[in-house]
């Protein structure tokens, strides 16, 4: 193995720092959930069995794609071939698993959370729910891995939740957006039948933040002498 304290060191602190902040945020409780990141071809993933809201570096081990430990001291998630499988199929960046709790509980009642906000499209539109598998298990990560199809997220039946991103910060976002926007389909089912955006609603909404480079800050145009 490699010295842990430089294999990957960045990362390993990042993916501590994103821990933390699903932990702060709610998303994550006691050791249930994980987080990883890739770097060529390794990743620094969190370990079993740790407090994620607490996590330090040296709790976060380092794999290679197929699984080996290069660095670090402690074994990595029981999940750890759902993360691979993802960064194998789709090129991902960063990885985040969380027991998240409307999310958790939408993914014990629905088998596909629809497209009820526009935010919704930046998962890649509705999201489905994986059927259930035992944790850990080559059928649970088959499971999620075809429900990410399109898709930058999936909810878990009985389980959880899923998202990945080119880049980890990006991937804790849409952990958070995932588990806001289950938030708001319960209060809108708690009141009545929540529409759903049709699929030309969707596109006009793709073609706006096309046109507007939405999600991003703009500068004032500077004012012309003439218009004074």
């Amino acid at each position: 193995m490699t010295d842990s304290s430089s294999a990957l060191g960045q990362e390993r602190a990042a993916v501590a720092a994103a821990s933390r902040r699903l932990g702060a945020e709610g998303l994550l409780i006691g050791t249930a959930g994980n987080v990883s990141v890739r770097v060529d071809d390794r990743v620094a993933i969190t370990a079993t069995g740790a407090v994620l809201a607490e996590l330090t570096a040296d709790q976060v081990t380092v794999v290679d794609l197929d699984g080996n430990v290069v660095a670090g001291t402690l074994e990595p998630t029981s999940e750890l071939d759902l993360h691979l499988g993802v960064y194998r199929r789709y090129g991902s960046g960063a990885v985040v698993h969380t027991h998240a709790p409307m999310a958790t509980a939408l993914s014990c009642v629905l088998d596909e959370l629809p497209c009820i906000h526009y935010q919704l499209l930046t998962l890649g539109g509705s999201v489905r729910v994986a059927p259930y598998a035992t944790f850990g298990t080559p059928a649970l990560a088959e499971s999620v891995l075809t429900a990410l199809e399109g898709r930058s997220a999936a909810l878990m039946a009985n389980h959880g939740a899923l998202t990945h991103a080119p880049t980890l910060d990006k991937a804790v976002e849409h952990a958070l957006l995932l588990e806001w926007a289950c938030r708001v389909y319960r209060h809108a089912a708690a009141l009545g039948e929540p529409r759903v955006l049709d699929e030309k609603q969707q596109l006009a909404v793709i073609e706006a933040a096309l046109a507007r480079n939405y999600g991003t800050t703009h500068p004032v145009p500077p004012v012309q002498e003439g218009n004074r």
